[in-house]
């Protein structure tokens, strides 16, 4: 089948599949590998070993599918109602987090995807790739003219600004590439750095993860480290401060994708709530959500760092009885939670 009819049919059934943009670009070394061997080599990557260990993988698309040619970038709107200022005792999620895990969602609609490549082109080898393979979207995302990467190191689009999710189709075919995005419409702007609570966006277009709140609540399996914790406010899961504030992100392009509209009780979450779940009713309440990829320790653990940020009476039961918990680091975070209620009453 030749590029263009192939492209073109392609683009037309991701966006029956429900995803807002589709660019193709040449399978090619990774452009951003220079500055990603810059961020694990200045430690930015704090314990996601993963990278490290990939590292070679991300040079070039070939390592997640053999005899690839060309790239279908692809990117899903998550963004659904607004966020709902918490309230005594309660935290905040990240909106991506708001719904189901966004993986099986996405997921489906890529198999629907490459099965539908394999119908045109029998013989194609495929794969559909969601943030889980060493592959650095972003700047893949960027050659295939869906935006350009921000300061805040996400990426932008004129239109859906920074609430999407992005995934990639993989082709051993040959597709009809599209322009790159040249332009960087950031300007001199400084809103996402100058709002960033911990201070994590060292430098424009620089990302220390090791002090990003989204990194501290998801990735960290262990205790947060005290001079970060008051930073952390009340996200409970994930940040979006650096997204709210751009202005990119001001105009409003609602997602109706039903997986993603917010569960009962996570616009904002009750903390105190958190604190009464053992293993069984975590897994229960979470399962196929974001919030289970952390764990019960650490979602519990960033729930008492909320609760002693914004000390109020009503969360201290709580508190004082995840002094006995079974994880010594939700025990170690209700600790210091009840030092902030101490200094609040003093």
């Amino acid at each position: 089948m030749l590029p263009g009819p192939l492209t073109e049919s392609l683009k037309s059934a991701a966006e029956r599949l429900g995803f807002d943009l589709a660019g193709a670009c040449p399978a090619v070394t990774s452009p951003g590998l220079d500055g990603f061997h810059q961020w694990l080599a200045a430690g930015y990557a704090g314990r996601m070993e993963y990278f490290a260990r990939r590292a070679e993988a991300y040079e070039h698309p070939r390592h997640v599918l053999d005899g690839v040619r060309s790239l279908l970038v692809l990117a899903k709107n998550y963004r659904t109602q607004s966020p709902q200022p918490p309230g005594p005792g309660q935290g905040a999620i990240s909106r991506y987090a708001w719904g189901a895990d966004y993986h099986d969602t996405i997921r489906r609609r890529l198999h629907e995807l490459c099965d539908f490549h394999r119908q045109l082109v029998p013989e194609a080898q495929v794969r559909g790739v969601i943030d889980t393979a060493p592959l650095l979207e972003r700047p893949f995302a960027q050659l295939a003219g869906l935006g350009w990467v921000g300061k805040n190191t996400l990426l932008l689009n004129q239109r859906l600004g920074s609430w999407f999710f992005l995934a990639v189709l993989l082709t051993s075919e040959t597709l009809e590439y599209d322009a790159p995005a040249t332009a960087n419409h950031c300007g001199t702007c400084r809103a996402c750095l100058d709002a960033c609570p911990t201070g994590a966006l060292v430098a424009p277009y620089r990302l220390d993860a090791r002090k990003c709140i989204s990194y501290l609540t998801v990735e960290l399996r262990e205790p947060i480290p005290e001079p970060l914790r008051p930073g952390q406010g009340q996200w409970l899961l994930g940040c979006d401060i650096c997204q709210e504030v751009c202005p990119w992100n001001h105009r409003e392009v609602p997602s109706d994708e039903p997986a993603f509209q917010p569960l009962s009780g996570a616009n904002p979450i009750d903390l105190a709530d958190l604190l009464g779940l053992d293993e069984a009713a975590f897994r229960r309440r979470f399962r196929h959500t974001p919030l289970a990829r952390p764990k019960r320790g650490a979602v519990l653990r960033s729930a008492a760092i909320a609760l002693g940020n914004r000390p109020h009476p009503s969360a201290r039961p709580a508190l004082e009885r995840g002094l006995h918990d079974p994880d010594p680091m939700v025990r170690d975070a209700c600790a210091w939670a009840l030092e902030q209620y101490q200094k609040d009453e003093g």
